[in-house]
C-alpha cells in the first residue's frame, strides 16, 4: 500500500448529483479515496462496499462540536464514540475533528466569527474559562476516538473558534499531544494569515493527515481591508485549484516527508474554478503528480 493516500472531497458538483456518479468520476480520475462518513440507513460495511465497487477506500471523515459549551460535554463525547467506531469499522485510523463558531459564537462586539474571517484578534475569542472546557473537552474526545484504534485529529477553518495562528497554537499547547493530534487546513491557515510553512515545521510530528487547500493572498488582503465577511472573500475568488493560489505545497510536502508522514491527503477546493469539478479535481492531482506524490 501507499504510504501517501491521495482523497478527493466531494466538492463542485451540481446539488442533488447522484453519490455513485461522484464516486465513480472521483475513482476515474485517479485518487484513491474519498471521506467517508456515516449516512442514515447506511452501516459502515455499507458504506465500504459502496465505495470499493467504485475503486475507492474510504478516508477520513469528519467531526465537529462546539466543545467550549460545557453542557454539551456528555452528548459530545457520545457522537464522537459513535463517529470513531464507524471510521474504525472502515478501516480508518484518523478522524478530522473540528469545531464550530460561524453563527453561534458571539464576540463582545456582537458579532459572530463568519463575519470577522481573516482578521479576528484575541478579544473575538473564547474566555479563560471556555478555553479550559475547550481544551478538557477535546482532550476526552481524544481518550473516546482512540479506544476506537482512532486518532483525533484538528482541523482549523476560518470563521470558526480555532481560527488565527495565535488560537491554534494556545489550542495545541492545551491539549495532550499524546491525545489530540493535527489534521490541519492549508487554505483557510493562510486565509487567517498563518504561515503554513512555518506552522508544517513545527508541528510536523502531530500531523497525521492534512487537507490541502489553496487560496489566493491578494483576494485576501483585499477582504480584509474591505472587511468582508466569509462569504465576501469565496464570492471574489479567495479559492484556487492546487498550484494556482500562493500555499508553498512543495516545501509543505519536503517537511511532512522529512517527518515520516504516512497517511490521507485530502484535496479540497471548496469554490471550484474550472466549468466542471472532473476539471477543477483533475487539475489538483495533476499538481501532486508533479510533486510525486
Amino acid at each position: 500500500m501507499k504510504s501517501i493516500l491521495i482523497g478527493c472531497a466531494q466538492m463542485g458538483w451540481p446539488e442533488n448529483t447522484p453519490e455513485i456518479e461522484i464516486l465513480t468520476a472521483i475513482a476515474n480520475i485517479g485518487y484513491d479515496g474519498v471521506p467517508a462518513g456515516p449516512r442514515k440507513g447506511r452501516t459502515a460495511q455499507e458504506t465500504m462496499e459502496i465505495y470499493q465497487r467504485c475503486g475507492l477506500k474510504p478516508a477520513p471523515g469528519y467531526f465537529a462540536a462546539d466543545y467550549w459549551r460545557l453542557e454539551q460535554r456528555q452528548d459530545i463525547l457520545k457522537r464522537a464514540q459513535a463517529m470513531a467506531r464507524f471510521t474504525h469499522e472502515t478501516g480508518c485510523t484518523e478522524l478530522y475533528v473540528a469545531t464550530g463558531g460561524w453563527t453561534g459564537y458571539y464576540t463582545p462586539g456582537g458579532k459572530h466569527r463568519g463575519q470577522i474571517a481573516g482578521r479576528v484578534t484575541p478579544a473575538d475569542g473564547l474566555t479563560e474559562a471556555e478555553w479550559q472546557t475547550f481544551a478538557d473537552t477535546l482532550n476526552q474526545v481524544g481518550e473516546v476516538t482512540l479506544r476506537e484504534d482512532v486518532r483525533s485529529c484538528f482541523h482549523n477553518h476560518v470563521g470558526s473558534i480555532i481560527e488565527s495562528g495565535e488560537e491554534l497554537d494556545r489550542m495545541l499547547a492545551m491539549t495532550n499531544p499524546d491525545l489530540i493530534f493535527l489534521g490541519p487546513d492549508t487554505g483557510h491557515m493562510a486565509w487567517a494569515g498563518v504561515d503554513v510553512v512555518d506552522f508544517c515545521h513545527r508541528y510536523a510530528n502531530r500531523i497525521k493527515t492534512i487537507h490541502i487547500k489553496d487560496v489566493k493572498n491578494e483576494v485576501v488582503k483585499q477582504g480584509v481591508a474591505a472587511g468582508w465577511e466569509y462569504s465576501g472573500y469565496t464570492e471574489h475568488g479567495v479559492f484556487a485549484e492546487l498550484g494556482e493560489g500562493d500555499v508553498d505545497f512543495t516545501k509543505v510536502f519536503q517537511i511532512l516527508k522529512s517527518a515520516g508522514f504516512s497517511g490521507w491527503v485530502i484535496v479540497e477546493t471548496d469554490v471550484i474554478t474550472r466549468p466542471t469539478a472532473v476539471e477543477s479535481h483533475m487539475v489538483s492531482l495533476n499538481y501532486l503528480r508533479k510533486l510525486e506524490l
